[in-house]
């Protein structure tokens, strides 16, 4: 399933494409996209192909296509505080731009019916927190991933303000999803072959929306041949931050304001940025637009303005026009970590920095 928008050279292009074929339609949403680098959940050998927009599976691993997870993005439209399950939570992408969004109060869960998965999204959870920069531009969440079939949760489990489930839901089990929800709560899953919004109004009130023809593999039964029992599914509980935890967020967001405010004064004072080369883009494929009726599927091509205008507007070239400049030197400049910098030059004890700084790599 994908394919709907054209294949980027890295992230950034991806998201680009997905913004223009209006699968990111918010800023928070491309903000979270921009922050994690999709090839980061691919197996080294298979990166080559993290920029297009297709599925990738690779054993039990899988990884649905861009244009799947923006669309369900928007539709859980995410705000801060919120609590979030994510059924067959495989690799941990979708958990960890979701976590982006719901910031250091919300709640995060994901089931996850191999363990062998699990592990991975762990991995993958701990690369991230321990390398990524963009682990300092948010207050995040931080997914918990439990292994168990997701259609045998504890009937006493708390209820989630969204949910998603990845995989394709029988008609039959379309209650036991709803019954996920609080009041107010939105549900996104594949049911019927249509990616379907389902936002609970009351207590048995419901509104529900088909966003998009999709295909996915169905959910997977629950088998009790062995013990002829139901194996329970657990999920964390909603645990209260320790006091401990309260304070480095409370440290951390006070450092961020100092930067900006640092920041601000000195753009007072005239002072600005030195100027950055920006990566030369030039669209080498036409875009596709994949129109789904029912079963059929519909593509049209749409033309790439370069195609009639030597002068379009999808290259672009900032190189000095004094001089010819290097491929090489069009790079921009590293990001700086500011909170980083901040945190290593207080007046602390070693162990103290690096605990307000999640005990991160450099």
């Amino acid at each position: 399933m994908g394919g709907a928008v054209s294949a980027g050279e890295d992230n950034d292009e991806l998201i680009d494409n997905l913004k223009e074929a209006q699968y990111i339609r918010t800023e928070l949403v491309e903000q979270a996209f921009r922050a994690i680098d999709r090839a980061d959940y691919y197996l080294e050998e298979f990166k080559d192909n993290a920029y297009k927009d297709l599925a990738w599976k690779h054993g039990n691993i899988h990884l649905s296509a861009p244009c799947i997870y923006s669309e369900v993005m928007e539709a859980l439209d995410l705000q801060p505080g919120l609590s979030f399950l994510n059924l067959g939570s495989g690799t941990g992408y979708l958990s960890s731009m979701v976590g982006l969004i719901l910031g250091p109060f919300g709640v995060n869960h994901g089931v996850e019916l191999h363990s062998d998965v699990i592990e991975y999204a762990k991995q993958k959870l701990d690369f991230f927190i321990k390398t990524s920069d963009s682990f300092d531009k948010f207050e995040f969440c931080e997914p918990s991933f439990v292994i168990g079939n997701c259609l045998e949760i504890s009937p006493d489990c708390t209820q989630y303000d969204r949910v998603y489930c990845g995989a394709g839901v029988q008609k039959e089990h379309e209650d036991y999803m709803k019954n996920l929800l609080k009041v107010g709560g939105i549900l996104v899953m594949p049911l019927e072959e249509k990616l379907t919004k389902i936002t609970r109004t009351g207590p048995s009130a419901w509104e529900t929306k088909k966003i998009l023809a999709v295909s996915f593999a169905p959910l997977i039964q629950p088998n009790h041949a062995d013990s002829g029992k139901s194996r329970l599914v657990h999920l964390p509980p909603v645990a209260v931050r320790s006091l401990q935890d309260l304070a480095r967020i409370a440290i951390r967001g006070t450092i961020k304001k100092i930067i900006h405010q640092e920041a601000m004064s000195k753009a007072g004072n005239g002072l600005k940025n030195p100027p950055r080369f920006k990566r030369r883009r030039v669209r080498r494929r036409r875009m596709e637009t994949i129109v789904f009726l029912d079963k059929e599927v519909f593509a049209s091509r749409i033309s790439n303005p370069s195609d009639d205008n030597n002068n379009s507007e999808d290259m672009e070239d900032e190189r000095p026009e004094e001089e010819e400049t290097k491929p090489s030197e069009l790079k921009p400049d590293p990001p700086v970590n500011f909170l980083r910098e901040k945190v290593l030059s207080l007046p602390l004890p070693d162990p103290l920095k690096y605990y307000l700084l999640y005990y991160r790599e450099k």
